[in-house]
């Protein structure tokens, strides 16, 4: 790959740059089949493919609604605020949310080496770079991983609320993080393992948009819009 036909990187967080994809899939299941086994409708259990489904890359509460109406159950909304008790949106995103900072708390998470490897290798070529992620939890991940100081502008959902942006697989948040970084999209290089990341990428036209293969699927991120897809990052430094 030519990285002197780009100025930026663009990356997803869970899945891209940390592992923690898979503690978010650990927390989506337990919280999911915990409240459909408590139905009396006979539902049947949520599964890893619900996750890449109708789950991987949304925000949270988009990802709690998205896999309701799949099981055409509907729950009121509620507020951000709601218990996690409730049975809500929201409440059911938040119940969700304390099983993954429990896992973060306790375990930790360390970033992939080939991940850091790209990220050393942009650094010393001057690469701006930036983090894009549906997740409130993202400076908090970034933090346990060692990975906070590396990132001039963070995107989180915390950030997309406040700004009043759209989540993915709308292209929102990836252009206003290349506007942070005073960037043009076309010149820019999205990163993402998710379905409705590269679908992200792909509406906001950006200069290429690069698939990481965690569990979706190759066809599958190509067909949502990925221009190239790899295992590891450290694939596309220039050798």
């Amino acid at each position: 790959m030519d990285w002197t036909d780009y100025d930026a990187a663009l990356f997803d967080l869970d899945g891209v740059l940390t592992p923690t994809a898979e503690v978010h899939m650990r927390a989506w299941d337990v919280m999911f089949n915990a409240y459909l086994e408590g139905r009396d409708d006979h539902q049947r259990p949520y599964t890893e493919q619900d996750y890449f489904d109708f789950v991987d890359g949304k925000p949270r509460y988009d990802g709690v609604r998205s896999f309701l109406a799949s099981r055409g159950i509907t729950l009121p909304d509620g507020t951000p605020e709601d218990a996690s008790d409730l049975e809500t949106v929201c409440g059911l995103g938040n119940r969700k949310n304390d099983a993954f900072s429990a896992v973060l708390r306790d375990e930790g998470v360390t970033p992939y080496p080939a991940s850091v490897a790209l990220l050393d290798d942009l650094r010393a070529r001057g690469t701006a770079v930036a983090v894009v992620s549906s997740s409130r939890n993202a400076p908090a991940v970034l933090a346990a991983a060692g990975l906070a100081d590396r990132f001039e502008v963070v995107v989180d959902g915390q950030v997309a609320a406040a700004a009043g942006l759209p989540g993915k697989p709308a292209p929102d948040t990836y252009l206003y993080a290349a506007q942070q970084l005073g960037v043009t999209k076309e010149r820019s290089v999205v990163l993402e393992d998710a379905l409705s990341g590269v679908q992200s990428g792909r509406a906001g036209d950006f200069g290429l948009v690069v698939g990481v293969d965690r569990g979706a699927g190759e066809q599958a991120l190509l067909d949502g819009g990925a221009d190239v897809v790899v295992r590891e990052l450290d694939e596309l430094i220039a050798r």
